[in-house]
């Protein structure tokens, strides 16, 4: 089986600690430096896919011009965790009291969202998908750079946990253009072998 390495894009526009960043939040120049740093990359990987949100798809072009590598997917399975609108461009001191309150049920009730959020019984299932995915990609295309966002690449990374994984992924996030590499074990039913995009 052909390995997947998972990568963050780079820092973007507006971050801050605890930011939920706006769909078209753009990589910035430390962003790009951040990319130019991350490499080289292990030597095997043949093949880039990403997100198609701006800030990853900038990152994996980005990567893809400096080591000739082709981008041979963008599928929003790899998309982050889609955070209700109410706190886009907002941080923790500023999150309204719905998404507060939100957050202090989300693990006793995963299929609750927030407004127009992803309810973390949604998220599950469609990373789950992506693991599919990813696993048919690398399965044509020989190892993979899946370039994403930080919790949904959590995700990826502890599927086994179900919903609960989001809450590892934030306690344990990926760096702006961290490598790791998607664990092996990672169980992927027979039902979830055909790719969505």
């Amino acid at each position: 089986m052909a390995d997947i390495w998972l990568l963050r894009h780079g820092a973007y526009e507006g971050h801050r600690p605890g930011h939920h960043a706006p769909h078209e939040a753009a990589l910035t120049q430390e962003g790009r430096e951040q990319v130019h740093r991350s490499l080289p990359l292990p030597d095997d990987i043949t093949a880039i896919v990403t997100s198609p949100i701006p800030r990853a798809r900038q990152t994996a072009t980005l990567v893809s011009h400096l080591t000739g590598l082709p981008i041979v997917a963008t599928s929003g399975l790899l998309a982050e965790w889609r955070a209700p609108s109410i706190v886009l461009g907002r941080t923790a001191e500023t999150y309204p009291p719905a998404y507060r309150a939100w957050r202090v049920r989300r693990l006793a009730s995963p299929s609750l969202r927030c407004e127009d959020g992803e309810s973390l019984t949604d998220l599950h299932p469609r990373a789950r998908h992506c693991a599919a995915f990813l696993h048919h990609t690398a399965s044509r295309h020989g190892p993979l750079l899946a370039v994403s966002h930080t919790l949904l690449l959590g995700v990826l990374t502890h599927l086994s946990e179900g919903p609960a994984a989001f809450t590892t992924a934030v306690k344990a996030p990926l760096q702006f253009a961290e490598i790791r590499l998607l664990p092996a074990h990672q169980h992927v039913g027979p039902d979830l072998r055909r790719p969505t995009r």
